[in-house]
């Protein structure tokens, strides 16, 4: 990632360090205006088109998106702003809620693997296997429907460090696999304050057209914030990686959160190089075949 990328800021490709309190969710990446902002985010969707149809055409590459953050975050809002100028035809976005009896059967990265993109396509994931190590890890009862041997599971504090790390080894060897066979993923946190997850959740009770989105789950889960944070940060600082990093993006502005995305996703498009397939002396002749016929008159 390039030093004048507005995402490289907040790109995190090494954890050991990382703390969470050290990341403002009011923070911008520069001073620009919201106006300005909104232009760059126009522009970037016209770029944004250009290289979806080459990663298309390409079809070496593909793009995973991995979108993590608290209820209220923004994960929707962000996905259909940032993508709307994508021909629906090359991305496939998967929602992932709790998991059916049938995913509880599997491993815990089985539902999110029958998920991922195929070369030439964008992947996006609206929450994903990090789940795993997220909401699991604040609620560890959740466990009790996984159907572990007791050699695997999380029995007592004395084996709790050795299971969330074997998780984490898990995913990151998963990462590390589809990044050697050409896919490229960035993981965006998009980090809110809790203030600012109230306000949105009022505006939810507040504003009938949004009344449908409240939960009173999401009440239930504000409970646990300083679990959640403390698993965020642990996330972070095992799952971050060259191949597969995380942007902790600050989310209290909804527009300057869809700036940073965007500009990632551009330049991991760009850092691809990706162009048209050659055309070769056979197709170059059937080309001039088919000019030939379609020229001639009725």
């Amino acid at each position: 990632m390039k030093n004048h990328s507005p995402a490289h800021k907040f790109c995190i490709t090494d954890g050991s360090h990382f703390k969470l309190s050290n990341c403002d969710p009011a923070d911008k990446v520069d001073a620009l205006s919201e106006k300005k902002h909104k232009h760059i985010i126009k522009q970037n969707l016209k770029s944004l088109r250009d290289l979806q149809e080459l990663l298309y055409a390409d079809n070496t590459w593909a793009l995973l998106l991995v979108f993590q953050g608290m209820d209220a975050a923004g994960k929707d809002g962000t996905i259909k702003h940032v993508m709307r100028g994508v021909n629906p035809q090359g991305c496939d976005v998967y929602s992932f809620k709790q998991p059916s009896r049938e995913e509880l059967s599997h491993d815990f990265l089985w539902r999110c693997t029958r998920r991922l993109p195929p070369s030439g396509r964008i992947g996006i994931f609206n929450r994903s296997h990090y789940e795993e190590v997220l909401v699991v890890r604040v609620h560890p009862q959740i466990l009790e429907n996984q159907r572990l041997p007791a050699a695997c599971r999380l029995t007592s504090p004395k084996n709790e460090k050795r299971f969330w790390a074997n998780r984490y080894e898990s995913i990151v060897g998963f990462e590390r696999h589809l990044a050697r066979n050409g896919v490229k993923i960035l993981k965006f946190f998009l980090h809110i304050s809790p203030e600012e997850q109230r306000q949105r959740l009022l505006a939810r009770l507040d504003e009938k057209g949004k009344n449908w989105k409240f939960e009173p789950t999401d009440l239930a889960e504000r409970a646990h914030w300083d679990k959640y944070m403390a698993a965020y940060e642990d996330m972070i600082q095992h799952t971050s990686t060259p191949e597969a990093p995380w942007f902790v993006v600050p989310a209290d502005d909804k527009t300057h959160a869809r700036y940073v995305v965007g500009s990632a996703i551009i330049d991991a498009l760009r850092s691809m190089k990706l162009s048209t397939p050659p055309v070769t002396p056979e197709q170059s002749a059937g080309l001039q075949k088919a000019r030939k016929l379609l020229q001639k008159k009725k």
